[in-house]
């Protein structure tokens, strides 16, 4: 088994919130949340949903992790301009009152995440499907135009 490791490269296609002290070892957020388990922010819900994208010859694919969310909670729309939107909302669970909660570490809450799309996406056909809690979408990609091609003429005289 191999461990792939992500890095934080810089994706001019993705219109994604950058956060500087993502990572940063003395993670005031993560001890704030952990003392105060009703403590979500709508930010982090928004962070944390992680969309993969591939590109194959025929399409450009995105894949999101979204367990626990049924296809009716979920929106997928294409805006002017070229940029996919992947929206929607992690429900809180309903809390009984004689609950006594141990750690809180799902997120729950809106999310939203938007990508520009390349020229050579086919916005129109755009398709997506829900399975086992992955979201997948896919956008074709325009045929390649060959570059047409140049005759040498001859020139006379």
């Amino acid at each position: 088994m191999s461990i792939i490791r992500r890095s934080n490269v810089f994706d001019p296609f993705s219109l994604d919130v950058w956060d500087p002290f993502q990572g940063y070892p003395f993670d005031t957020f993560s001890s704030l949340a952990e003392s105060r388990p009703g403590f979500v922010s709508e930010t982090s819900a928004f962070a944390n949903t992680r969309i993969d994208w591939k590109e194959t010859p025929e399409a450009h694919i995105f894949k999101a992790d979204l367990p626990g969310v049924k296809k009716e909670e979920v929106k997928v729309e294409v805006e002017e301009g070229r940029v996919l939107q992947i929206s929607g909302e992690r429900s809180k669970e309903k809390e009984e009152k004689n609950d006594k909660w141990h750690r809180v570490e799902r997120s729950s809450g809106k999310f939203l995440r938007r990508f520009r799309l390349p020229e050579n996406a086919k916005v129109d056909r755009v398709e997506a499907s829900m399975e086992n809690g992955v979201l997948t979408v896919t956008v074709p990609k325009e045929e390649e135009k060959k570059k047409p091609e140049v005759k040498a003429i001859e020139i006379s005289g």
